[in-house]
């Protein structure tokens, strides 16, 4: 399926656009404004990347639909911890189908990130297994932060150190993409664009 690559800056404007609201709009009102403004926001970034490249990534799918869900809870119920713990459920999530697929001998890296990948067998267990516990990590790490710090300080941890965090962890795995990389056109990378990471 062909798709629209979209322009670098505009792919990161989408992916940070909806933080930097939910920050801006925290700092000069409060968390539940900052709630209404993000669920805004990111339901207008997927309108956008939709139109621009008439595509979703997965990633971006999954993240607005249990913003909207969550963020919704957090209004009507006037409750906090809903928005809170909502990047526990989706960290969690990832984690959970990373590592499932894993048992499974698949490997759904690729189709989360919206990338296509030609990794040996083995490249394609040790991303996801990276991935997924990174994933397993920033769950628990959100739940000790928003369970033991200020509301504040949970939203600057959300914008300036969740996504710093994740930037580095991805960059850190480039030499291990490198290393088990696989040139194209033969059989082996067919199956390892598809994330097949059965026996080989």
């Amino acid at each position: 399926m062909d798709k629209k690559q979209p322009h670098p800056v505009f792919k990161f404007a989408t992916e940070l656009g909806p933080l930097l609201a939910f920050f801006v709009a925290n700092a000069k009102f409060n968390l539940f404004i900052a709630t209404g403004a993000f669920m805004v926001a990111i339901v207008a970034a997927m309108i956008a990347s939709y139109v621009v490249t008439r595509h979703i990534p997965l990633m971006a799918l999954v993240t607005g639909i249990v913003v909207i869900v969550f963020g919704t809870l957090t209004l009507v119920l006037h409750d906090e911890t809903f928005i809170k713990v909502k990047p526990t459920i989706i960290y969690g999530l990832f984690a959970s189908v990373l590592g499932g697929g894993l048992l499974f001998g698949r490997s759904f890296i690729a189709v989360m990130f919206d990338q296509v990948f030609n990794l040996t067998p083995r490249g394609w267990r040790l991303l996801t297994l990276r991935w997924a516990l990174f994933f397993l990590g920033m769950a628990i790490l959100n739940e000790i932060i928003w369970r033991t710090q200020s509301t504040d300080f949970w939203v600057n941890f959300k914008v300036f150190g969740a996504i710093p965090l994740t930037m580095i962890f991805a960059m850190m795995q480039m030499p291990l993409t490198k290393r088990y990389h696989l040139e194209p056109a033969t059989l082996e990378a067919s199956d390892a664009r598809e994330g097949d990471i059965g026996p080989s």
